[in-house]
């Protein structure tokens, strides 16, 4: 909800009184992917410690995908019963709780379980932070959004690029039980606003009171009803086949990659290395991609770039792996700007909050699920045929089906015309 200038104006003197939420926005941010890129690096050296194989190593891969497109459509109702900042303390609660319980896994059971409740805290994360940065920054939505992107990513990074050696030195217990405590540290923040905002007098509260009405706690989530039925609309199918498509290949190439590149001779430290390249790759499109694709009427062409270094990644790990490694990583690093574009497009494709509610719940619902079968179809061909051709095959295919649904995406042409 916007504020009134005079509001705004007001709000953007009282930042003594939102610097904790800021932190909190910030701290979470760093979460949302920790479990996800602390893991795959070692699942190899798990897979030998708990015996499981390739097929095991593909449902870790799945879980990502799987948990947010779950909390993508449990969290508004928990948000709308809870308010935001408990669900934001929520999140980081789930998240530390299962980082720890993996940290103690005896076995495959107890790591899969961990995992579970992590991913679903960051996947409840994934909805509330964007409301939380309209509820208290609204004079200042572009410069907390960036920052809280840059955040993000970095917390994909830094996880993929310590796994390893953290294992090597202290043991992958360690390796993966420090990112509770960063998650910890995450929810202290929340606790502090909680607390400051029962003081009705405080800026904290005020700025809060501005956006919460005495009916709904979560008034960012809350959208009209919609008018249309976005599943009817050939843009809305598009935007869901280009983000899942995108969602898939990622998905895939973090669990599967630094095993791909183990088996051709590199060391587990160079994999988590290029699984650290791969992640800054995709904060650099994600700082850029949006001020493109507003300034491009059609940005089909975007999405033929990256469907080209997608192939061509894909052709380089395939045929020759280490011959230039850190090339092929960044190409693949390059090929999913097209997550960004999808995020931006939501709003460039609509005319109403209800419609851009509408093409967010529809193409996020669908493509995280659809890009649930990656990582595990990729672990199920690689053990049927102990090679890397056909699961290549598969991404393949899957950027074939990204080019169709860019094409249907990025036509000029707007979703309530169509649905």
């Amino acid at each position: 909800m916007n504020l009134p200038y005079s509001d705004s104006a007001a709000a953007s003197r009282s930042w003594n009184g939102r610097a904790l939420v800021l932190f909190g926005i910030a701290l979470a941010a760093f979460n949302l992917r920790t479990a996800v890129t602390s893991l795959t690096p070692l699942l190899d050296d798990l897979g030998r410690l708990f015996g499981f194989g390739a097929t095991m190593t593909g449902v870790f891969g799945m879980l990502p995908s799987a948990a947010f497109a779950t909390f993508g459509v449990i969290t508004p109702a928990i948000a709308h019963r809870i308010g935001l900042e408990r669900s934001a303390l929520l999140s980081m609660a789930l998240a530390a709780a299962g980082l720890v319980l993996r940290s103690a896994a005896d076995g495959t059971g107890v790591l899969l379980i961990g995992s579970v409740v992590a991913l679903a805290g960051m996947g409840m994360g994934n909805v509330v932070l964007p409301p939380l940065v309209k509820r208290y920054f609204p004079d200042r939505i572009g410069a907390v959004s960036t920052l809280y992107i840059t955040v993000l990513q970095f917390g994909t990074i830094l996880p993929a690029l310590v796994a390893v050696p953290l294992a090597a030195e202290a043991g992958w217990r360690m390796s993966l039980g420090v990112w509770s405590l960063v998650a910890v540290a995450a929810a202290l923040p929340w606790i502090g606003v909680l607390l400051i905002e029962r003081r009705k007098d405080s800026p904290l509260a005020r700025s809060h009171d501005r956006a919460v009405t005495a009916e709904d706690e979560a008034p960012e989530l809350a959208a009209p009803p919609a008018r249309g039925r976005a599943w009817r609309s050939s843009i809305a199918w598009g935007m869901a086949l280009m983000f899942g498509m995108t969602s898939l290949i990622t998905y895939s190439m973090f669990t599967w990659l630094p095993k791909l590149l183990v088996e051709a001779g590199a060391t587990p430290g160079f994999g988590g290395t290029m699984v650290a390249l791969f992640s800054t790759l995709g904060l650099i499109s994600a700082l850029l991609m949006p001020a493109i694709a507003v300034r491009v009427k059609n940005p089909f062409p975007i999405v033929l770039a990256c469907a080209a270094c997608h192939v061509a990644a894909f052709a380089g790990l395939l045929f020759a792996p280490m011959a230039a490694p850190v090339l092929w990583v960044a190409l693949l690093g390059l090929g999913p700007s097209t997550f960004p574009l999808s995020l931006t497009l939501i709003n460039l494709r609509t005319r109403t909050p209800a419609g851009s509610a509408a093409m967010s719940g529809f193409m996020q619902g669908l493509g995280y699920a659809v890009s649930c079968i990656g990582p595990l179809l990729f672990g199920v061909l690689h053990e049927a045929t102990h090679g890397w051709l056909w699961p290549f095959a598969m991404l393949a295919v899957a950027v074939a089906v990204l080019i169709v649904g860019g094409w249907l995406a990025c036509r000029p042409r707007m979703l309530e015309d169509t649905w």
